[in-house]
Order: structure tokens, then sequence, then C-alpha cells
């Protein structure tokens, strides 16, 4: 069976890039290339895994017709954990990618920062919901703590830090992580 334009068409739909899904599941580009051309076949495992970035599964994939999944747990999540940057990321809908807004769960190691971003067009929200962080927009700088929420248009470079740590919901539209 050819799954890579299947693989392909569903990368689309999520918005993704071939290298954005290659970081999701830690991945090389020319491997996620390789494979919607069918020039490879993936394992069973990296196809789980792969397709778990997508925000579908095995049986999913492989079947003619999906519901949509409306309550996500734990195991619906998909984790990276950037050691440099001292900060986890949990994207809590995982097919979020598909739809007009992504959340996601960051939580901020003691001296945590999120990588800065570009600016581009959308909305960008935050509950915290342990610690404080600073926002960054542009060269203005906004302290939010435990209980309060931040909102802004990412229209200039913004990136999130905070010293002590922190945990919060981040919510991009449309989806940018």
């Amino acid at each position: 069976m050819e799954i890579g334009q299947k693989l392909k068409e569903l990368r689309v739909l999520k918005g993704l890039t071939q290298e954005e899904l290659a970081d999701r599941a830690e991945l090389s580009k020319g491997f996620i290339s390789q494979l919607e051309r069918d020039l490879t076949s993936p394992s069973i495992a990296t196809l789980t895994d792969i397709l778990q970035c997508l925000g579908t599964n095995l049986t999913e994939f492989f079947s003619a017709e999906t519901e949509e999944q409306v309550v996500f747990g734990n195991e619906d999540y998909f984790v990276k954990t950037d050691t440099e940057l001292k900060n986890t990321i949990q994207w809590i809908i995982p097919n979020a990618q598909k739809n007009i807004m992504e959340p996601i769960l960051l939580t901020l190691e003691k001296g945590g920062s999120t990588y800065p971003d570009t600016p581009h067009e959308g909305e960008e929200f935050g509950y915290v919901l342990q610690g404080s962080v600073m926002i960054h927009v542009g060269s203005r700088s906004f302290r939010a703590r435990k209980g309060e929420s931040f909102y802004f248009t990412p229209d200039k470079k913004h990136y999130l830090t905070s010293k002590s740590g922190a945990v919060l919901i981040w919510v991009s539209s449309p989806p940018s992580f």
C-alpha cells in the first residue's frame, strides 16, 4: 500500500510543513520527504509517532471513515522537551493544526524561555497556571503571574521567559507552534 500521498494530504490538511512534522516526530525533513514520495517505508513505531503528531492513529489512518474526537487526555498529548531553552511543550489538542486556534500547555523551567517568534498575523492568549512569566513583545515586556492571563497581536517579535519557572496554557490563532 502506498501511504505517502495520504500522509502528505494529512500533513497539508493540518497546516504543517515537512520540517515542522519532522521536528514534532523527531525525524529528519528528508525522511518525511522520502515517505511522502513512497521512496521508503516507515516502521510501525515510526508511523505511529508520525500519525500521533498529525492528530490521528493507525486505525483512523487506515479506515475509510473517522470520528471527530472531542475529549482529550494525557495519552493524546504530544510532548516535546527542549533542554536548551528549558521548556516543555504539550500539544493538548493533537489535531489542532486544522482548527482556528492551537492551545498548548507550556512548562518553563527556572530560567526557561521560548524561541523568539517572528511577527505574524493572528492572536496570542495565555493563562498562567503556576509561577510567573515575562511576555516580550517587540521592545516591551509584561509580567503575568499565577491566575492572570495575557493577550496580544503577534505583529512584533515575541517570546516568553521565566526566572522562577511557570506552567501556562498558551493559545495561538491561527496555529503557529
